[in-house]
């Protein structure tokens, strides 16, 4: 375009498609009547339109004739949309999509694909290109991204200049054209389509494909931005076919319509070409720009401001009366009736005398008269704009105090309105409550009826228990009345029995003839209850002293357990001391080892700061290949540091888990030595009271308890034997005790030595890994120089942008104009704002 700020309007162009198979069978016939390029009849009636297309226009056809010079825009920094209108199976898609990997059937989308490399290849070699494709459709009134099926309800917004964009839609970058097909492929997968009885593929909702191109100068730093829509609209059918689909799916494109265009939907597109676009440059100044566009707007609004001075001041002086510089005052050009009176009379008393022709003072009077004729028409002007004035001042009072009592009014209804709201609140309040209150009645009825219930249950069996217990208790009663029959007559006969024994004793010892002898049946008897008692307390003896051997052999076999375990411990002592000294002597050997990494890390420091002078020089000359070997050489040589720093510290940890393994089991010997001192307590106080037991017990003669004194000796030597090796347990753990602090020490300082060498070692990796970037870096740009004097690049060719990030950006724009063509119509603004 030309000038930047010119009118367009919207192209509209109307496609046919032939009839289907379906349609040949059914026997319909084809009624459009195309009358050259921009004109079709339909029953009689005539539809102009930009460009008509039959039935056997090309894909090629359509994209040359439509948007082929939409792309060049694009890349000039305008925006522009293409959409597709029409009804279910008309060829939106078709015309749109087409065939994508067909070069012949592919349509407007494909194609403008291509041609957009096509013409950045052709264009300028400093311009650097950015191009990013998003792909997003809008189905049941919802906006979904089809790059990311994750994001299911986006929202359209609008910028600082109030143009709308879809916010968080994902954002693809492409650098050729099968990277946008793989995009459109993605896409298309994901697109919402159903079968109806006119097509078996038909698309359910709106699809737009957004690319937007960004390019810079690389010299002038001079930024271009363009967009382009394209648009597939969803088909229109039925509404009672497919009610929610249809209703909610093409609610955006619903609008009322008079009812004359009720008959042909293509009346729509004469009108859509009454709109007028401006279009206008997207284009990012740089800092120098932005500078001379600010003075060259501040000089123009300087000389803006001294004209409105200049004419303020002129309008001041005409009002007034003065003469201005350049106009004729209106004094001067009246020749007043005594002057001229006066004239001969000046003519002798004067040398000097002025000649005013007829026809110079008729015109000066006629100009005189205009003026005043101009200056009671601006009189009048005034008048009628101070009456217009006071006019607008009165009904702008009677709006003010319109204003002032609506707003009373309004605060009244207002407070009103919250008084009734708090009632209705309050009313609320006391319903839920009463609500609440019932609510907790029926609860509490359900639960008294309930306890009810089980009270009359409980009763009624506490009723039948109780006269069954009656029935018992009668026949206990009955019981107890026989036994004590029964008794009573027992009673008598051992009463009789024993005055018969009485009567037979009595004439016994008057036989004897002496009447205070004693009955030798009690004193046996009673020497046999000592003797019973005697041997029951010999019998619980030997059960104690059985029990005291076999505790005995216990604490015999526990001793040489625990001796076993201290063994066991001292070795394991040994064997941790020469670990320990062992890892003192590897880990001198790291930090030794440190040292000498920090050493070599100093001398590769040195060695990268001779190389990267090396590699300048070496820049300069053209000899950077040996250079990027070494570089290589030297981070392979890192790698390898890192691999060995790696394997020494898992060797440092395995070796700290085994010492802390050592740690464990020496705190379970104590543990056990503490439980063994325990028992060996318990065992003496047993065996203390046992034996003051036995010694309360021993009778004075002591002959026949000689074997039970032989085992308490045999038991007391046991345990002093005990006592010796408990003593020398504790002085062991005492042993242990006092080691145990120092291998903790040494193990903490160990620690500390092996997080030292980790930091060190992660201090020597961020350096290794700061070096490999700068090596990184330095080879980029080695790689650039040699893409730069690449002899096999395209001469002449512009730089595409290779970053292939997908991210969501939450700031675009989003223009489409819509409008409704006949069965199927393609739409384009060249240039859009």
């Amino acid at each position: 375009m030309a000038d930047a700020s010119a009118e367009c309007n919207i192209k509209v162009l109307c496609r046919f498609r032939p009839l289907n198979q379906s349609e040949i069978i059914r026997g319909d016939k084809f009624i459009p009547l195309f009358q050259g390029d921009d004109t079709v009849s339909i029953a009689g009636k005539s539809y102009v339109f930009d460009r008509v297309f039959p039935t056997n226009t090309t894909q090629e056809q359509v994209y040359n004739t439509c948007a082929k010079q939409i792309v060049k825009d694009v890349l000039g920094g305008y925006n522009g949309t293409i959409f597709a209108y029409g009804q279910t199976s008309s060829g939106k898609t078709h015309t749109m999509e087409g065939k994508l990997h067909d070069p012949h059937g592919m349509g407007i989308i494909p194609r403008i694909a291509e041609d957009i490399f096509n013409h950045i290849f052709a264009m300028d070699e400093n311009l650097e290109f950015h191009i990013k494709v998003s792909y997003f459709e809008i189905y049941m009134d919802k906006i979904r991204d089809l790059l990311d099926v994750t994001k299911t309800n986006l929202a359209v917004h609008e910028d600082k200049n109030r143009v709308p964009y879809v916010k968080g839609c994902t954002e693809r970058f492409v650098s050729s054209p099968e990277e946008v097909m793989d995009v459109i492929d993605e896409g298309k997968a994901n697109r919402h389509v159903a079968v109806t009885n006119m097509n078996e593929h038909s698309s359910r909702s709106h699809s737009i494909f957004l690319i937007n191109i960004k390019q810079e100068h690389v010299e002038t730093e001079q930024k271009l931005c363009g967009k382009l829509y394209l648009v597939d609209l969803a088909g229109s059918e039925k509404v009672r076919r497919l009610m929610p689909t249809v209703v909610n799916g093409n609610k955006c494109i619903f609008t009322p319509m008079p009812h004359y265009h009720l008959l042909c939907l293509s009346l729509s597109p004469p009108r859509a070409k009454t709109i007028r676009n401006t279009a206008s440059v997207n284009l990012e100044l740089t800092a120098e720009q932005w500078k001379k566009k600010y003075e060259k707007e501040k000089e123009k609004n300087r000389m803006m401001k001294e004209t409105v001075q200049r004419l303020e001041s002129e309008l001041n002086r005409w009002r007034n009366g003065e003469l201005c510089p350049g106009a004729v005052p209106v004094e001067c050009l009246i020749p007043r009736e005594d002057s001229l009176g006066r004239l001969p009379r000046e003519d002798s008393s004067s040398s000097i005398v002025i000649r005013i022709s007829e026809e110079e003072r008729q015109k000066y009077e006629e100009e005189i008269r205009k003026l005043y004729k101009q200056l009671d028409d601006k009189d009048d002007e005034i008048n009628q704009q101070s009456q217009l004035a006071e006019k607008l001042k009165e009904q702008m009072l009677d709006q003010e105090e319109l204003l002032v009592s609506s707003r009373g009014d309004s605060e009244k209804v207002s407070s009103e309105l919250g008084r009734l709201q708090m009632e209705s609140d309050v009313a609320r309040a006391e319903v839920k409550e009463v609500l609440q209150a019932l609510e907790e009645l029926a609860v509490n009825y359900d639960q008294k009826s309930q306890e009810v219930e089980d009270k009359s249950l409980q009763n009624k069996l506490l009723a039948e228990e109780l006269a069954k217990k009656m029935a018992h208790l009668m026949q206990i009663e009955a019981e107890l009345s026989r036994l004590q029959e029964v008794s009573s007559h027992q009673r008598k006969r051992i009463a009789e029995v024993l005055n018969g024994l009485m009567r037979d004793l009595s004439e016994f010892s008057a036989i004897v003839g002496n009447k205070d002898i004693k009955l030798p049946m009690e004193i046996t008897g009673a020497i046999e209850e000592e003797f019973t008692v005697a041997r029951l307390y010999i019998s619980k003896i030997k059960s104690e002293v059985k029990s005291m051997v076999k505790r005995c052999r216990q604490l015999e076999n526990l001793q040489m357990e625990c001796h076993r375990k201290m063994e066991e411990t001292g070795r394991e002592l040994s064997s941790c001391q020469l670990l320990i000294s062992q890892h003192e002597a590897k880990i001198h050997s790291l930090t030794e080892y440190m040292q000498n990494i920090e050493l070599k890390n100093r001398q590769l420091e040195d060695n990268y700061d001779f190389l990267s002078e090396e590699l300048a020089k070496l820049h300069a000359q053209g000899k950077f290949v040996t250079m990027l070997t070494d570089c290589r050489a030297l981070v392979q040589q890192m790698e390898s540091h890192r691999e060995t720093h790696h394997k020494q510290l898992g060797r440092l940890r395995d070796d700290i888990n085994e010492k802390q393994k050592i740690i464990d089991d020496l705190t379970e010997s104590a543990r056990e030595l503490q439980a063994l001192h325990n028992l060996r307590k318990l065992f003496v106080q047993d065996l203390t009271t046992r034996v003051k037991r036995l010694s309360e017990m021993e009778p004075d003669d002591s002959g026949g308890c000689s074997h039970q004194k032989q085992k308490i000796s045999f038991l007391e030597n046991n345990l002093d034997q005990l006592t010796k090796v408990h003593k020398q347990l504790v002085r062991d753990n005492a042993d242990l005790r006092c080691e145990l602090p120092k291998l903790e020490k040494r193990l903490r300082s160990t620690a500390e030595r092996v997080r030292a060498l980790e930091g060190a070692l992660k201090e020597a990796k961020e350096g290794a890994m700061k070096d490999r970037r700068r090596y990184q870096l330095e080879v980029e740009s080695i790689k650039d120089v040699m893409r730069a004097k690449n002899p096999l690049r395209r001469p002449h060719a512009a730089q595409i942008g290779n970053d292939t990030r997908t991210h969501t950006h939450g700031h675009k724009h989003t223009c489409m104009n819509t409008t409704q063509v006949g069965n199927t119509q393609v739409s384009h603004t060249p240039k859009h704002t």
